[in-house]
């Protein structure tokens, strides 16, 4: 009889309460099974049962050489093994078994005692015998438990290799909302343009970046019961109502602390988008023109300020600020291209299409390249 044989009588007889205690389901199930994969269950030396540890005992011990533990397995009746982990768990720990295995009969969960985190995250695997395929419950059984695996190391190294995917696993399930909500206070400009077109694709009109920015903050923080107006690039304005996206502004003063050579920025008049530099303040009609202005005021001051702030190793996640070529702005994205760049003196194109809160970041970044002092020499206002 075949391994896949015994799950399947195994699995009727679980069905029908064939196995009402821990000892049926040690007989019927757990030595069934061991025997099916290759271990001599009445040689004692290989197999031990009631395995004796300084006055404790645990169900059994595989041994591979004889008389030489590599696995511990406790049995406890089906639906009664919650919780059980601990005992078992300090069993191996303080003999160095690297494998333990705890098991109703229909539940076998695999674990790495000697590994890191809770006992749930020290589980390699966990195998219904009743709920998985009688395929993917041979392939688990042979994969941790056939003797032949185990003798050579084969069976352990498994073990080993799924508990690092388990653990990667969870890394990135831990990640991904923190992931997230770096996406959206951060308003990646890749997300904020795919939702904008998203909804585009469905009413006809694609709001601006800002409006996607400040539903997505609103959305992360609450369960808004509508969307907030947009305002929408072709949209009729008296169809809209839109809302202004908090961003965060550079200073737009300079303190009277700061050294004499720095305070330079100009006050800027209450109300007016644009920015101050060098005494002077520029106007502009929004926050991307303020950012033009801003590369323009900064190539006039350094010829090589373009040439510098392009070659830069990162721009955005995956598009650049300032290229020679504005296809470059927008990789594989020719639309973008077309639609949301503006050329600079010098041949030189900057990409447009960018909430308040990214042109803030780039203003910065141009700043730093341009070794002009953020907030006190260059200051802005962009809404």
């Amino acid at each position: 009889m075949s391994i896949e044989q015994d799950i399947e009588s195994i699995q009727a007889g679980i069905r029908a309460g064939q196995f009402p205690n821990e000892a049926s389901v040690s007989k019927g199930i757990v030595l069934r099974l061991l025997a099916a994969l290759g271990w001599a269950v009445f040689n004692n030396d290989a197999v031990a049962a009631e395995y004796s540890l300084g006055g404790r005992r645990v169900d059994y011990a595989l041994c591979s050489p004889p008389g030489k533990p590599i696995a511990f397995i406790e049995v406890k009746q089906i639906g009664q093994s919650d919780g059980a982990e601990r005992q078992l768990f300090e069993y191996a720990f303080h003999t160095g078994v690297p494998l333990a295995i705890l098991t109703d009969g229909r539940e076998w969960n695999f674990f790495l005692p000697g590994e890191q985190g809770s006992y749930g995250e020290r589980r390699v695997y966990k195998l219904d015998l009743v709920e998985r395929a009688v395929g993917e419950s041979s392939e688990r059984l042979r994969r941790y438990l056939l003797h032949s695996a185990v003798a050579s190391g084969d069976a352990l190294r498994a073990a080993r290799e799924d508990y690092q995917d388990a653990s990667k696993v969870r890394q990135m399930q831990d990640a991904l909302p923190k992931a997230w909500s770096l996406l959206i206070s951060e308003e990646d400009d890749l997300l904020l343009e795919i939702v904008a077109e998203r909804v585009e694709s469905l009413c006809g009109f694609k709001p601006d970046l800002d409006t996607v920015a400040a539903f997505l903050k609103q959305s992360a923080f609450s369960a808004p019961a509508s969307i907030p107006a947009a305002k929408a690039q072709g949209a009729p304005r008296s169809a809209l109502a839109p809302q202004a996206a908090p961003v965060r502004q550079l200073p737009a003063v300079p303190s009277a602390s700061q050294p004499a050579h720095q305070a330079r920025a100009a006050a800027i008049p209450g109300g007016q988008i644009g920015f101050s530099f060098e005494g002077k303040f520029h106007p502009a009609r929004n926050a991307m023109d303020t950012l033009r202005l801003v590369f323009e005021a900064l190539m006039r001051k350094d010829a090589g300020f373009a040439a510098r702030f392009a070659s830069l190793p990162k721009h955005g996640r995956s598009r650049r600020y300032l290229a020679r070529d504005p296809k470059e702005l927008y990789p594989g994205r020719a639309d973008l291209a077309r639609e949301h760049s503006v050329e600079l003196p010098g041949g030189w194109w900057a990409s447009t299409n960018h909430s308040r809160a990214t042109i803030a970041t780039i203003i910065q970044m141009a700043c730093e390249v341009a070794g002009v002092g953020y907030g006190t020499e260059l200051a802005a206002r962009l809404s």
